[in-house]
């Protein structure tokens, strides 16, 4: 993937473009509309416009002209292109993240890598910017309409009564939401089966004997975390575990790491905890081996080699629910939700290539069934 920088003028937005044209060998030796033409037996203004997806020519012709393009080496020259048409065959993503979010999520970095693949492959480019507020993002579509800046747009983390879908549809930019689904109806959406994990990563605690279970949640605001609080809290009370213990972290390791501290300690503490994502679990994982590490007292009559490894005896089971790196890499091994982001990354990019082409579109799937990687930090039962 390459990374262009637009520059100051577009607030320092992030352009991933394939190139712009492709020589076979020289300049001289560019394919052209005339060669595709000759070579289908057709007229150069039906190639055009089977290429730019315009009306005019049939179904059939259009996926003739694409495969004789493909097969023939033809790659669009941006700029002749974006003049030839109101097309800018750029598609927007604005989150309302930190870049520090970003640098630290593989998932969404994933994410974000599966739409670009998409999208290079039908000459587009994906223009990133990310907004440090909701208000920031909502002038930010604004000003990608006004200027046409961009075809259409990716959105994510839908909230309660979230103005981003309206606002997009009144501004008439094509867009389509990872997550979901929008309420309204206006964008249709993609989205992962949250509720049916956290069933999952339950039935699997309470298989090893864990009754008493604590939800450490990002951002009670997310559409996707009030799946998975309504979820975790009817599977307590199905069970007849208690009260729902869920606390939200807005995303925060060491927020997480102290509540780890303190409801793992006391006369009733919890021995299971599910987190957001893999750097909270890190995190909490961390400050539990640095607590005991540091309270252990070894006999001087004993090895004091042994004190590490007690330090590790009753840690608490922990399942993240994003997996990366980092959980296969700690000590113990962390439990983890596994998804495909790049794959989901595609199928949202596709969707909104159908619209580009105007296909018929709409509603919510959900899509990609998460699987439960089993690691050492929930393998043993509860003793």
């Amino acid at each position: 993937m390459r990374w262009r920088m637009d520059g100051e003028s577009d607030g320092g937005e992030t352009e991933a473009r394939t190139g712009s044209s492709v020589h076979k060998g020289t300049d001289d030796a560019r394919v052209n509309l005339k060669d595709i033409a000759n070579e289908l037996g057709i007229s150069q203004t039906a190639v055009s416009f089977a290429i730019n997806d315009k009306p005019g020519v049939s179904i059939q012709t259009k996926r003739r002209v694409r495969e004789a393009a493909a097969r023939m080496g033809w790659k669009p020259v941006y700029a002749a292109q974006a003049l030839g048409s109101s097309r800018t065959m750029t598609v927007g993503f604005a989150p309302a993240r930190s870049m520090d979010a970003f640098q630290t999520e593989g998932f969404m970095l994933h994410f974000m890598a599966g739409i670009h693949t998409s999208l290079s492959r039908s000459g587009y480019g994906l223009l990133f910017r990310p907004c440090a507020t909701l208000d920031e993002e909502l002038d930010t579509y604004r000003d990608w309409a006004r200027r046409k800046r961009v075809d259409g747009v990716v959105l994510v983390d839908l909230l309660s009564d979230d103005p981003r879908p309206r606002l997009l549809h009144n501004l008439g930019l094509p867009a389509v939401l990872a997550g979901g689904p929008d309420s309204d109806n206006y964008l249709p959406s993609l989205s992962i089966d949250d509720s049916r994990t956290m069933t999952t990563i339950m039935n699997h605690l309470s298989s090893r004997g864990h009754a008493r279970i604590a939800y450490l949640s990002g951002d009670e605001n997310l559409d996707y975390s009030q799946a998975r609080v309504s979820s975790f809290k009817e599977f307590v009370r199905r069970k007849n575990q208690g009260e729902p213990k869920v606390e939200f972290t807005d995303f925060t390791p060491d927020k997480a790491a102290a509540l780890t501290l303190r409801l793992s300690s006391g006369k009733n503490p919890y021995t299971a905890f599910i987190y957001e994502n893999e750097i909270m679990a890190a995190a909490s994982l961390r400050a539990m081996l640095e607590s005991r590490m540091t309270s252990i007292t070894v006999p001087r009559s004993e090895n004091k080699a042994a004190a590490p490894v007690s330090a590790y005896l009753g840690l608490p089971a922990m399942v993240s629910f994003e997996d990366s790196f980092i959980c296969q890499s700690t000590y113990p091994s962390i439990t983890s939700v596994h998804r495909d982001a790049g794959l989901y990354g595609t199928k949202v990019a596709n969707l909104l290539l159908k619209i580009f082409r105007g296909e018929q579109v709409g509603g919510n799937r959900r899509i990609l069934t998460p699987k439960l990687v089993i690691r050492e930090s929930t393998a043993r039962p509860l003793r």
